[in-house]
């Protein structure tokens, strides 16, 4: 029972940032790429049309890790509490960035929520980068002090960051530089794909450039992934054992690198929306490789005195777990319809639909 919820809420996660990553890309892309108005019109239009329908999945994820691990849900989000408010706001500005800009037609208007709309996507894929980060590398749960547990064995609490800027240090932070590392690689893929979006939706006069773009971002995102996993091995040693024991976990690394290596015939790739799937399959990749590496323990321990949190000493109880199956299945089936239906209607090229006006 824990492993199907497990595998369902990694799944809606992934819908979400397959979804929402393209909103967080295309605002990078119109911070720095959108010059002519016209342009940033239409690329705000691309993501303003679907953001709001995107982020029904962030929810559900975590209405459905409440009810199935509410040990974690606990965990995290009283230990990751600053860069969650940080996230929440950020939120708020990038959807206040789309819906205020062309509410009046005043330049200095516009560009106040540009930048809003530009630098929040920005800061919400490094943020979410820095999340899968202190995932991966994992906290000090009980906040151990001298090999003595201060806190109970789940609890924990993270500053935005540590003296020591180290992913090694007994107290780590949200941000060091080995989180800022996974952050630059959401950052460039998330631009990669919000590209790819911009490309499939609009007919934008900067399309044609976004594909020389997405081209060298992709290097740049191949030297990163190998240099991360260099890292990733000083870190955490054990870090790619379950590829080792469990072979058949190698599926979603090889997903990742068909996305990698497929971009790299951007230039060649005749239909937008094969660019498009290749750059989600960078996304499901790398968040499924990156859990794979992991399971079943969902928040590794820096320290010895405390286990790892895992999809076993977190989750509800099997009774609780079970009766909850009939309603997220119901639940999981409206959000299918919803996003088929919204995404049916908004069909197409997005240029001359109406939005924000």
């Amino acid at each position: 029972m824990e492993i199907f919820w497990y595998i369902t809420i990694a799944t809606v996660l992934g819908i979400f940032f397959v979804l929402d990553g393209y909103d967080f890309g295309t605002g990078i892309i119109h911070l720095f790429f959108a010059k002519k108005e016209k342009d940033k019109e239409v690329i705000a239009k691309s993501a303003g049309l679907f953001w709001d329908s995107n982020e029904v999945w962030l929810v559900a994820a975590g209405g459905m890790l409440f009810m199935a691990f509410p040990t974690f849900y606990a965990s995290v989000f009283s230990g990751f509490y600053l860069p969650l408010i940080i996230v929440l706001w950020l939120i708020i500005f990038r959807a206040i960035g789309l819906e205020f800009r062309s509410q009046f037609n005043y330049q200095m208007w516009k560009d106040i929520w540009d930048v809003s709309f530009g630098v929040s996507s920005l800061l919400l894929a490094l943020f979410f980068g820095i999340a899968l980060g202190n995932i991966v590398r994992g906290v000090n749960l009980g906040v151990v002090e001298n090999g003595i547990s201060a806190h109970e064995r789940h609890y924990f609490f993270l500053p935005l960051w540590d003296s020591s800027f180290s992913p090694l240090s007994q107290h780590p932070g949200i941000i060091d530089w080995f989180t800022i590392i996974i952050g630059l690689i959401s950052v460039v893929t998330l631009t990669i794909h919000g590209a790819n979006w911009v490309i499939l939706k609009t007919n934008s006069t900067i399309n044609k450039k976004l594909k020389g773009v997405i081209f060298k971002l992709n290097i740049a995102l191949a030297l990163l992934t190998v240099f991360s996993l260099f890292v990733w091995q000083i870190v955490n040693p054990n870090s790619l054992n379950n590829f080792v024991d469990k072979p058949y976990l190698l599926v979603f690394p090889v997903i990742y690198l068909t996305g990698l290596i497929g971009l790299f015939f951007i230039k060649k790739i005749k239909k937008d929306i094969h660019a498009f799937w290749l750059s989600t399959l960078l996304i499901l990749g790398g968040i499924t490789s990156s859990l794979a590496s992991l399971f079943p323990v969902i928040l590794p321990s820096v320290n010895s005195v405390n286990d790892p949190l895992t999809i076993y000493n977190t989750a509800a109880s099997e009774y609780g777990l079970s009766v909850a199956i009939t309603w997220g299945i119901i639940g999981f089936i409206l959000l299918i319809i919803y996003a088929i239906i919204q995404k049916r209607l908004m069909g197409g090229k997005v240029d001359n639909m109406d939005y924000g006006h």
